[in-house]
């Protein structure tokens, strides 16, 4: 372990990274010396680069995609053009940037005296001291919430072709004619929906199905519908790429090749806990270099070290990461009274078109644990609201225990599925019978959710 210098500075708590970790100091830390982190800009990568402004994005996409395919509701509408300045300006200059100025401006401000904030990289040069800058600060208590970054395969990166991920892509200057794609999950499928629905031609490449961990049902549906809709390229790798004097081209490894304006490596994202000397603070790492946390969220070989986020969870997910910090916020508050970290019925979304929402088991995951199951697929089309919109791909999915009754798992592909889910979710927490769920409540007729009434009466016990 290396030897730190002298330490500049002591504090009660240090917070590293301001993502879901900035929530953490409150009216109950006001007594607390407090040091904060951020290398970057303040509001982690869910306010600035992901989902936020991405949904910002994928709502003015929804727009333009329903305009261009209104047909079949007897509208003849289109998009007449697209004012790529104007989506920056909405999502970044009205109010992403003003919101992350002014949550760092706050932490700086009279508001919180006891709070210090550190604009510069932080490693460990001891136990639960780091450097950050030219500065040395100490802790009784370290909270690591440094998130992730976007993975970028080592045969792009030592190309030197220029990419992007999706901390830049929105930021475009100008909306490209033409877009390659690299990847086959959340990030691709988001910006693919994005980018084909306000115009720009759109090639994925996927070395595997698109969503490949999703279930069966929902994998195939999401297949054969971006085949029809996009350039896709699946069971693909990239072999060569090279900037050209028409923007990216890019070499298959079945010998075809791409050109496009613009190159999008969305090929998933990697904890950052790699990038901060973590041994020498005594801070172990999960083989898949993770920062290693028992399920209190407590480092498993420093102590007074903390994680929570994507840095240290199985779930990149911002919604996991803000419960996360509820959980770590209370065992700091409460050291003889811990609670667990909260990763049981986590939900995801993914917002392309049509949108993804799941929750649980897939069949596959049920039937491997042993569950006598029973399944229902309800198409969105066989209700009336279904009819409404002409939806022909609309699904939601239910697989429960014969025996119990209990949910194991909820999987929607279709209008309004991150919405439609919730109701499984509260299902799921509350440990309730669906065939109670099923029958005594009401389900207001002729509303979507009776997607979900028909899939919960169509189980079999």
């Amino acid at each position: 372990m290396s030897t730190p210098g002298p330490v500049e500075k002591h504090y009660d708590l240090i917070i590293i990274g301001t993502g879901s970790g900035n929530s953490i100091p409150g009216p109950e830390f006001d007594d607390r010396s407090i040091a904060i982190v951020e290398k970057g800009t303040f509001g982690g990568t869910c306010l600035n680069v992901g989902c936020i402004p991405t949904k910002m994005y994928v709502y003015a996409a929804d727009t333009a995609f329903h305009a261009n395919h209104a047909e079949r509701l007897g509208i003849d509408s289109q998009v007449n053009g697209v004012d790529w300045k104007q989506i920056i300006r909405r999502t970044f200059d009205n109010r992403i940037d003003l919101i992350a100025a002014g949550g760092e401006a706050y932490r700086r401000g009279p508001e919180t005296p006891n709070i210090d904030v550190y604009d510069q990289h932080a490693v460990f040069v001891g136990d639960r001291t780091l450097r950050v800058g030219d500065d040395v600060i100490s802790g009784d208590q370290v909270v690591i919430a440094t998130g992730s970054r976007p993975m970028i395969p080592a045969n792009i990166a030592d190309s030197g072709v220029t990419y992007h991920t999706n901390e830049d892509i929105m930021r475009l200057p100008e909306q490209p004619e033409s877009i390659i794609i690299v990847g086959g999950g959340f990030i691709a499928m988001e910006f693919a929906h994005v980018f084909d629905a306000l115009g720009t031609k759109v090639h994925v490449i996927s070395r595997s199905s698109l969503l490949r961990l999703s279930d069966a049902d929902i994998c195939s549906r999401v297949n054969e519908i971006s085949a029809k809709r996009f350039d896709l390229r699946v069971g693909r790798t990239i072999t060569d790429a090279a900037d050209t004097a028409e923007g990216v081209t890019v070499t298959l490894d079945d010998g075809a090749t791409l050109t496009a304006d613009v190159l999008l490596v969305a090929t998933g994202r990697i904890p950052n806990a790699d990038q901060m000397d973590l041994a020498a603070g005594g801070v172990a790492m999960t083989p898949d270099g993770r920062v290693a946390v028992d399920e209190y969220g407590r480092s498993t070989s420093a102590d007074g070290v903390w994680a929570l986020g994507d840095v240290s969870s199985p779930y990149m997910l911002k919604h996991v990461a803000n419960a996360e910090m509820r959980a770590v916020r209370h065992n700091l508050l409460h050291p003889d009274d811990l609670q667990p970290m909260p990763h049981d019925h986590v939900p995801s979304a993914v917002f392309t078109h049509p949108q993804i929402a799941t929750v649980g088991l897939t069949e596959r995951e049920a039937r491997e644990a042993g569950h006598d199951i029973t399944v229902k697929v309800q198409n969105y089309g066989d209700v009336a609201y279904g009819w409404a919109m002409e939806d022909t791909e609309g699904i939601a999915k239910l697989i429960a225990d014969r025996t119990t009754g209990k949910l194991l798992g909820a999987h929607y592909l279709g209008a309004q599925a991150s919405t439609l889910i919730q109701q499984m979710i509260t299902v799921m927490a509350f440990d309730l019978d669906v065939r109670d769920v099923a029958t005594r409540q009401y389900w207001i007729h002729p509303a979507l959710p009776e997607v979900t009434e028909n899939a919960l009466l169509g189980l079999e016990f």
